[in-house]
Parts: C-alpha cells; sequence; structure tokens
C-alpha cells in the first residue's frame, strides 16, 4: 500500500466535476441508488443523502471498525453529505419538502406506492419546485402487471434469464452471477436518465418525472446478443448466440495457470495459426472462412486453441500473443488484481485517511477529462454527520434543529 493521502473532504466542493452546482435528494438505500448518487457526486454535484434514525442497511454488512461503517457503504457512499430525517413523523417530511425547494435532482429507490403514502410524489414536489428532475429507481415498469412487485439483483437476474444461461453453459445448475451486476448497470442508467434531464432542462426550464425500472433496463443485457434468430418474423433460427454459449468460452488453462485470450477476426486467426506453426490453416479449414461460420463451430475451434495452449506456460503464451497481436490476459483473483500493473501505474486504488475510518482504500474516478475533471471531495458520511448543516442551509434555526434532535426526528453524529 502507498502512504495515506489527506482526506480530499478539505477540497475545495465550489469547482469539482461538471455537476458542480447541481444538487440532489438522495433517497435511496442499500445499492442500486446510492451507487446512482455517488457517480453524481463524483461528478460534482452536492448530494445530501437522507436516511432514517437507524441508517442506510448497508451500514451494517461488513468488514468494518466502526459500528454502522461497513466496507459496501464506505464504496457506495462518498461525495455525499449525510442527514437523518425520520419520515414518519411530520417535522420529517416537512424537512424533505423545504429541502425540495431548491434541489435539481430527487432520487429515490423505493416503489412509488410508497413515496405516494408518504406524500412525496412527483405531483406532491413538482408544486413546490416544477424545475425537479424526479428519478425512481426501482423493479418494473408501472404500466404493467408486475408494477408493485419487490425487486432485488438476484431476482431480476432470474427473470431476465441469465441463470438459466450460467447452467447452459456450465455444469447444468442456474447460478447468479457473484456480483451486484444488475444494481450498478441499472445505477448506471440512472445517471444517464438524471444527466439527460438536467441537459433538457436547460433548453426548457422544466423538469420531469423519470422511472428506471430494472426488468426492462436489463432486458436488452441478453436479448440484443441472444433473442439471434427470434427477432425476425418467421424465426430465422433458434435463439442464443452460440459464441457466448460455448463451453468452451472460458480462460484457457495453461502450464501453471490460465490465459484469457481472444481470438476474434480473420486476422487474429491467421496470426494465431501462425504463431502455432501451421499458417496455411487458415485457407485450407472451412470452418475458419469467415466470422459467421465460425461462430457456427467456435466450441470445437476453442477446444483446439485450449489444448495448444496447456503446452506453455502463462508468461510464455502472454508474451508469445502480444507479439502476435492476439489479445491476452492474464487471469486475476480479488487478491492479484489489487496488484495489477496498470492499475498501480495510474493510482487507481489510492490509500486515504477517513476522518473516523483511519487509512482506507478507495477506488479513483475513472476517466480523463481536459476541463471540469470529477473527483473525490468527501469520504462516506456518518449517520448524521451533515444534520444540522443541511438544516441550516435550508433555513431552519439553532433552536429549531435542537427540538428536531431531542424529538428523534433528526439525529447528529458526534
Amino acid at each position: 500500500m502507498t502512504a495515506p493521502s489527506p482526506s480530499p473532504a478539505t477540497a475545495d466542493p465550489e469547482d469539482h466535476g461538471p455537476l458542480t452546482g447541481v444538487r440532489v435528494i438522495d433517497l435511496t438505500q442499500v445499492l442500486m441508488g446510492p451507487f446512482c448518487t455517488q457517480l453524481l457526486g463524483d461528478f460534482g454535484a452536492d448530494v445530501i443523502k437522507i436516511e432514517p434514525p437507524s441508517g442506510d442497511t448497508s451500514r451494517g454488512i461488513g468488514p468494518m471498525k466502526s459500528p454502522g461503517m461497513g466496507h459496501d457503504f464506505l464504496h457506495i457512499n462518498r461525495n455525499k453529505r449525510g442527514i437523518v430525517l425520520d419520515l414518519k413523523h411530520p417535522e420529517g417530511l416537512a424537512a424533505i419538502k423545504r429541502l425540495v425547494e431548491t434541489a435539481d435532482v430527487l432520487v429515490y429507490n423505493v416503489r412509488p406506492q410508497a413515496m405516494a403514502r408518504l406524500g412525496l410524489q412527483y405531483e406532491a414536489l413538482a408544486e413546490i419546485n416544477p424545475r425537479l428532475i424526479y428519478v425512481g429507481v426501482f423493479g418494473y415498469g408501472q404500466d404493467g402487471p408486475y408494477a408493485a412487485k419487490p425487486a432485488y439483483d438476484d431476482l431480476i437476474q432470474g427473470v431476465i434469464g441469465l441463470p438459466s444461461l450460467i447452467a447452459q453453459v456450465g455444469d447444468g445448475v442456474p447460478r447468479y452471477v457473484p456480483l451486484a451486476f444488475v444494481d450498478r448497470t441499472v445505477g448506471l442508467a440512472a445517471v444517464n436518465a438524471v444527466t439527460a434531464a438536467l441537459y433538457r432542462r436547460e433548453k426548457t426550464g422544466r423538469g420531469q418525472r423519470i422511472d428506471v425500472p430494472m426488468f426492462e433496463t436489463m432486458v436488452p443485457f441478453i436479448q440484443a446478443e441472444h433473442m439471434a434468430g427470434g427477432t425476425f418474423s418467421p424465426p430465422l433460427g433458434p435463439a442464443g448466440y452460440p459464441r457466448l454459449l460455448a463451453r468452451e468460452r472460458t480462460p484457457f488453462p495453461t502450464k501453471d495457470g490460465h490465459v484469457c485470450a481472444l481470438i476474434y477476426n480473420d486476422k487474429q486467426w491467421r496470426s494465431f495459426f501462425k504463431l502455432i506453426g501451421d499458417p496455411e490453416r487458415f485457407d485450407r479449414d472451412p470452418r475458419l472462412a469467415n466470422i459467421g461460420v465460425r461462430t457456427q463451430h467456435i466450441g470445437a475451434l476453442y477446444a483446439e486453441v485450449a489444448e495448444v495452449l496447456r503446452t506453455r506456460t502463462t508468461a510464455e503464451w502472454l508474451e508469445a500473443l502480444e507479439r502476435a497481436d492476439i489479445p491476452a490476459v492474464p487471469l486475476h483473483t480479488l487478491e492479484s488484481l489489487l496488484d495489477d500493473p496498470h492499475l498501480k501505474a495510474i493510482g487507481y486504488f489510492e490509500t486515504v485517511e477517513h476522518p473516523s475510518e483511519g487509512t482506507i482504500r478507495q477506488m479513483t474516478v475513472p476517466g480523463t477529462w481536459s476541463e471540469s475533471k470529477p473527483g473525490i471531495r468527501r469520504l462516506a458520511p456518518k449517520l448524521g454527520q451533515h444534520s444540522a448543516e443541511v438544516l441550516a442551509e435550508a433555513g431552519y434555526t439553532p433552536d429549531e434543529i435542537a427540538r428536531m434532535l431531542a424529538a428523534g426526528v433528526t439525529r447528529q453524529a458526534q
């Protein structure tokens, strides 16, 4: 690990990315919504994270040094100010409505019915602030029979058929992808929606309501490739993209590990056979004629590649494949990824001093900007860390804030 950097909390919050000046009310918990709002914060928005007195559920996902500051929470709640409001209390609801007066965006990830029960539906808040961009991220579109169903990452993976594909290429057992693939993808879709709506508001002056449903957002990630022959009416063939469904499409075993290589276009296949001493193979094997034909025979072709790659070490193949201009990388583990030389060279994993958690490792904001560079200026807040500060900005007096603290409407971290 490198020497810890000073906490970015002291960086200038007035000019820190393309969304500087945009205020976001974050009524989200767990992962999908918080990931969206963290990205908005990385882009410079002033994100006000509103939590119930019990805190965001993800605060309890360990390991952790301090209660309520679990590792998962730390990675999806940077660049936010944290405030506690009890929405079951009339003063808590009143406080949110006062914050909405000066907000540009509100993001929530409960079902719309729950927002309506609180009186926080779009129509009510648009009367307070017609420029408000009101974004819901939840399970299903509200005009279909699944509208009121609860949804989680695992459930959406299942309903789009992802575990069935894994079973088809594996041992026959349906399995979920071992990461929160859906939550983060839909979170990105919500960021796209927010930034597009902000652009439109610059032209029209009007806000709007946007629903970002998990199910419908994720269906193209399956069907864009695997609808295949079903794209046409009548169908031109079965569903499924053969290359992606080939059981042989795996990292290739070597003498001492694995290599991830992709031999894809004509040039790469020619180079591969030249590399292994059979330069005429491409022209004499009809299965290699073009990408369409190769796709139909890809399982057998990948099996041949696998047999060849078993004959040398990982390092030998990486060097040889790079020399032949064939894309290849090593197969990382969770641990070895932290030591990847490219990520080390660009300072991707950096250590910083968190005000309450001490030295922590975090991931930088990726990408290069010639202007308005995004960045990290705040680390994840303790529960209620900025309650008094944000309420004061909304016009509450010290006495009013003290009364709200005493009544449990809000709380302030020590």
